[in-house]
């Protein structure tokens, strides 16, 4: 199965270290983060791991869930807590799912088709509250994610949603903001009242909306 942006996040039931969830009830009308590990007690894991439990304030802010998902199971990943907490600083503070049996796996597409083992490739999913997938991003189990480029990310996703504008290369929080070409100069007069510039037709640019 391949999950595609702007799919229903399939659902799913596993043991997680917090106990067992229902995904679509977890989730509970919240953002939420779902990210895969190749395997327990792998070192770019471990840092990652770590990372993500320094940051979970940060996601608490977007009212944002995070969870983890590995082949191994909840034992494995209970006993791997605690080296990430020696050889990262940070305790982990979110649930990690356990799927020895590849079913949440497969049902997102994390182990490629043409794989020689069982290792997941480094997955991120966002998901809304509506349950619907809003970004994908796939990395090699070589090379680690950059957590703080996933939150830029999400306050992308979520300024998005609720403002008629897309966010330009390289933005950041505060940044200008682009103006969507369905909205006409009219229109945007009385929704973007701080003004804006054309810098083409098709490319206005406004200071980022509150709210």
């Amino acid at each position: 199965m391949s999950v595609q942006l702007g799919d229903t996040a399939p659902d799913f039931q596993a043991d997680t270290t917090d106990g067992p969830i229902s995904f679509h009830e977890w989730i509970d009308g919240h953002w939420a983060v779902l990210f895969s590990h190749p395997k327990d007690f792998t070192p770019v894991c471990t840092t990652e791991l770590g990372e993500v439990a320094r940051l979970k304030p940060e996601f608490d802010k977007r009212d944002t869930k995070v969870i983890g998902l590995s082949v191994d199971p909840v034992e494995t990943h209970r006993e791997w807590e605690s080296d990430i907490a020696e050889t990262q600083g940070y305790a982990v503070n979110y649930p990690m799912i356990g799927d020895p049996d590849r079913k949440v796996a497969d049902l997102y597409g994390m182990i490629p088709p043409n794989a020689g083992n069982t290792l997941t490739v480094r997955s991120v999913f966002i998901v809304g509250p509506d349950k619907k997938v809003k970004l994908i991003i796939t990395y090699p189990a070589s090379t680690g994610r950059d957590f703080g480029e996933i939150l830029r990310a999400l306050d992308s996703l979520q300024l998005t949603e609720r403002h008629q504008v897309a966010t330009p290369v390289n933005w950041r929080p505060g940044d200008e903001v682009i103006i969507s070409n369905s909205v006409s100069d009219e229109e945007a007069e009385q929704r973007f009242p701080q003004g804006f510039r054309a810098l083409k037709p098709y490319l206005r640019l406004t200071s980022q909306p509150r709210g």
